[in-house]
């Protein structure tokens, strides 16, 4: 049986922030907020885990033992808070495998009550390989995973609002 990493936490300790390691020592740092909502999109989702995991600026997946678990080194946990709000600070992904794939972010959900699942990964518009083909192929498809940068105070900063139910893969 696999083990998802979303478990690999005290949910007790988890808080609606969290910094993946390595962002202090990074140059392009980068700040992701949003609220998480319910179904309906207004409703905001309270104790709502989001998981991250991304590769390091060259592209790489640094992998980790600990306890005798793998896990991805650049990775994080937040718990929504009542008015279903959360923040990664955390910093622009490289290339896995360099030319051609995208700058990807991957995350994971767990609902109180559910199983976790997967969402599509979030993807950044200033990445110079997801083509108008690309988006017009997302849009035609109803995904929304696309970041979109300003930058302030040094920092890429991005506002991603997630509605549960929706941009998730191989959900049943």
């Amino acid at each position: 049986m696999k083990r998802n990493p979303i478990y690999d936490y005290s949910e007790s300790e988890l808080n609606n922030t969290d910094t993946i390691p390595d962002f202090e020592t990074q140059s392009a740092k980068l700040k992701i907020t949003g609220t998480i909502f319910l179904a309906d999109g207004i409703t905001p989702a309270k104790d709502v885990i989001l998981f991250i995991y991304q590769s390091d600026e060259n592209g790489d997946y640094e992998m980790k033992v600990n306890d005798e678990k793998r896990y991805v080194h650049n990775r994080g946990w937040i718990k929504t808070d009542a008015d279903g709000t959360y923040t990664f600070y955390t910093f622009m992904p490289g290339k896995y495998y360099g030319r051609g794939e995208f700058k990807t972010i991957h995350p994971v959900i767990k609902e109180p009550g559910k199983a976790e699942y997967n969402m599509y990964s979030f993807l950044f518009d200033d990445d110079p390989s997801l083509t108008k083909s690309c988006r017009k192929k997302l849009k035609k498809k109803g995904i929304d995973n696309i970041l979109k940068l300003d930058k302030k105070e040094g920092m890429f900063v991005a506002t991603r609002d997630i509605v549960l139910d929706q941009n998730i893969v191989n959900y049943k």
